[in-house]
């Protein structure tokens, strides 16, 4: 069977809707019942961080480029996840994702790993931080937050409450990485504002080039502010380590982020 372009190699249902799988020249994809992709990866380089979002989410790297604890709120096909345990050999990584039926298609399909140092939890990502952050603090030097169902970003993560206890489980040099699509402009707009108010306006928005998706950095209080000259010069050590545009990511950071750039980095 084809939809979207591509071979549909697999289909099923759960509570929350359709799950497919398609491929298409040589990329395979994740969709939720609509043509937008969920996930993709490539299949002959399974390992390579392929969609233009989530490779724009690594921007991160450049403030905070060993993170050890990480969180993640949404699996999807678990390219990201996969990223992290194959560059970052010390870090222990924990994922929360609302729907079982994904964590199997990321195993079966997509290569996901069974490894120690990768926890699951099938769960909502908003009760999780809630009661983490009730018992616990500064427990994440990363969170990353890629919560999206057929309909769009789940509100349950996207509440000022919601990032108020993401704030209480981030170190005080913690990074926050929020996967946003900028075309829905009310929901971007209060996001915004939400993690304005609770990160006291420490945050840059990396708009996608090509595609809708925004990416949102907010940082810990006691993050170290770089300079731009060290800056400049770690986004060409971390391009050749990693294959992604990080001089691109950060000439678009300084751009679209004129009146707070000054506010995280050193001038």
């Amino acid at each position: 069977m084809y939809k979207y372009e591509g071979l549909v190699v697999h289909q099923s249902h759960d509570d929350e809707g359709i799950i497919e799988i398609v491929d298409k020249e040589g990329v395979r994809a994740l969709h939720f019942g609509s043509h937008a992709r969920q996930s993709s990866m490539l299949l002959m380089e399974p390992d390579r961080l392929h969609s233009l979002y989530a490779r724009a989410m690594m921007a991160g790297l450049l403030f905070h480029d060993t993170p050890n604890e990480i969180l993640m709120i949404g699996l999807g096909g678990g390219t990201i996840a996969k990223f992290m345990l194959r560059q970052f050999a010390d870090c222990r990584l924990k994922v929360v994702e609302f729907r079982s039926s994904v964590l199997k298609v990321a195993r079966s399909h997509f290569g996901l790993p069974f490894d120690p140092r990768l926890k699951i939890k099938i769960g909502c990502g908003a009760q999780h931080v809630r009661q983490a952050s009730q018992v616990q603090s500064e427990q994440h030097d990363l969170i990353v937050i890629d919560a999206y169902d057929h309909d769009g970003m789940a509100p349950e993560v996207s509440s000022e409450t919601f990032f108020d206890n993401c704030r209480t489980l981030l170190t005080k040099n913690g990074l926050l990485v929020i996967n946003l699509w900028g075309t829905d402009k009310d929901m971007f707009q209060q996001v915004a504002w939400n993690l304005g108010r609770v990160f006291e306006r420490r945050m840059l928005f990396l708009p996608v080039r090509n595609r809708g998706n925004v990416i949102g950095f907010a940082f810990g209080e006691n993050m170290a502010k770089p300079g731009i000259k060290q800056l400049i010069d770690k986004a060409k050590r971390l391009e050749q380590m990693y294959q992604l545009e990080f001089p691109i990511y950060l000439l678009d950071l300084k751009r679209h982020n004129p009146n707070v750039f000054n506010r995280i980095i050193k001038s």
